[in-house]
């Protein structure tokens, strides 16, 4: 699992949380991801797409130039359902695929003036509840949040996270 850390939160051992707190913490992430993703699907409806266009449209945003092959590692997706997103994105003017620089067999994918206000549209509705979220939570608990979640990850997905950070940054 990605890396995390363990510790006391109001006195209570973390290691040893009963199955109804788990329960509880499950239900709390089903929750928080219909909100999460609530203010983007309203957008996409009226656009006939659905989340798999949401996460290509953020991924293709945050690495330029991503190639197929990578998009689908980072996604986790088959080959086919990708496919799919995608001709729809490029035939909709959101997507640009071009032609390897270095490998001609490559697809290189950037977002369009378009896709990049779509995309835009999208993670703004999602940084604003993000945003409303933290100010509530605190910066300890927005830290504590971040670690939770990189904790959960399996090892390939998290060193795919942490590669994907450092190259933002």
């Amino acid at each position: 699992m990605g890396q995390g850390g363990s510790g006391t939160l109001g006195g209570e051992n973390l290691l040893f949380l009963t199955d109804e707190q788990l329960r509880k913490g499950i239900e709390a992430m089903f929750f928080a991801y219909r909100g999460f993703t609530a203010d983007p699907d309203r957008i996409l409806a009226d656009h006939a797409y659905g989340r798999a266009h949401h996460r290509a449209l953020h991924f293709i945003n945050r690495t330029h130039g991503t190639t197929v092959n990578n998009l689908l590692t980072v996604l986790g997706v088959t080959k086919q359902s990708l496919n799919r997103v995608l001709r729809t994105l490029i035939a909709d003017g959101l997507v640009e695929s071009r032609v390897g620089r270095t490998d001609r067999r490559e697809r290189n994918l950037y977002l369009t003036e378009a896709g990049r206000e779509l995309e835009r549209m999208l993670s703004e509705a999602q940084r604003n509840r993000m945003r409303a979220a933290y100010r509530a939570a605190g910066p300890q608990a927005v830290a504590g949040f971040r670690q939770v979640l990189e904790a959960m990850m399996d090892d390939e997905i998290f060193r795919q996270y942490i590669a994907l950070k450092e190259r933002r940054t």
